[in-house]
């Protein structure tokens, strides 16, 4: 999946706990999209396996990051399983 987001680094984008802004600002592209096309947890985590792979972006699968995006996206308020 290719997203190209244009962001304001001035404010506006949610801290998931990344290493740098960038890497809030690609986890946040992640969210957008998921959030837009209704996607599950299951494949929201997928997304971040992808982008973890990409050695700016390592942290995306840390527990943390994870659980921030997992509320975010409300799979939290559906019970969808954390571990997938």
């Amino acid at each position: 999946m290719h997203v190209k987001l244009e962001v304001d680094l001035t404010g506006g984008i949610e801290d998931y706990a990344m290493y740098t802004e960038l890497g809030n600002v690609a986890v946040h592209a992640v969210v957008t999209v998921a959030v837009a096309n209704n996607m599950t947890w299951a494949q929201t985590y997928r997304a971040l396996l992808q982008l973890s792979k990409d050695k700016l972006f390592a942290e995306a699968t840390d527990t943390m990051v994870r659980e921030i995006v997992y509320c975010r996206i409300g799979a939290d308020k559906r019970n969808e399983p954390f571990y997938t």
